[in-house]
């Protein structure tokens, strides 16, 4: 009897041993995850070409270790539907140029507002200069916060003039930002003939339905250009 009561004792404390070590080893690969989320980015032999978005909620750049880091483009947030403006676009323009980055401009695209104004928005932020990579129209809101009720017609009648408008400034063809949440609302991926810009951190997206130019491959990479997370980019070979 004595040794079945010491038996029955000890199993609670391999019970809680295996536990714990269970527990370890799920606490270990959780903190491996969120170092490599953090840190990763697609490796430069499958894709050369890498970059960032950059606007001012990254607060102060240092393009100049970007370029260290391994960025050759940047996209600069530049104008938000008829009013938003980047303020720190000019300073970063110049940054970027200096540190031997090619430069873009992003327009994000407002659902609930006319076409002209945010083209005239645009072309009052950003130059008029061939140098200047291909704009890129970010999709992001759709029509479901509009104050007044707005088509799916409507919403791609007023897309299709915008692209036309930039496309006229910038003198090439625009590149299609569109994020999960739009293409699902909206499926215009298959049917504007424009190069898209897709979104997945860690793994090619493929919600589009047909190849991409641009992949923002990490949201949230920490580096040592800025204090914040940077959304790191790269291009199709």
């Amino acid at each position: 009897m004595t040794g079945r009561r010491a038996k029955r004792r000890t199993r609670p404390g391999w019970r809680a041993r295996a536990l714990a070590a269970l527990l370890l080893v799920v606490l270990a690969g959780g903190l491996w995850l969120w170092w490599d989320l953090r840190h990763w980015r697609p490796a430069e032999a499958a894709f050369p070409d890498q970059g960032v978005q950059i606007g001012t909620g990254d607060g102060a750049v240092n393009f100049r270790t970007l370029r260290a880091l391994g960025a050759s483009f940047v996209y600069l947030d530049a104008s938000d539907g008829a009013r938003g403006q980047d303020p720190a676009l000019g300073g970063h323009l110049a940054a970027a140029r200096a540190a031997g980055l090619q430069v873009g401009a992003v327009h994000r695209f407002d659902p609930c507002t006319m076409a002209d104004g945010q083209s005239a928005n645009f072309v009052t932020m950003v130059p008029r200069d061939p140098a200047l990579l291909p704009p890129a129209i970010e999709l992001a809101r759709t029509a479901g916060d509009c104050a007044e009720r707005v088509s799916d017609a409507a919403v791609e009648s007023e897309l299709m003039t915008l692209i036309n408008q930039i496309e006229m400034h910038a003198g090439k063809p625009v590149i299609l930002k569109i994020d999960p949440d739009f293409e699902d609302r909206y499926r215009l991926a298959g049917m504007l003939d424009r190069n898209i810009w897709l979104t997945r951190t860690r793994f090619e997206p493929t919600y589009a339905g047909r190849p991409w130019l641009l992949w923002t491959a990490n949201t949230a990479l920490h580096t040592e250009a800025v204090d914040r997370p940077l959304r790191w980019v790269v291009a199709r070979p």
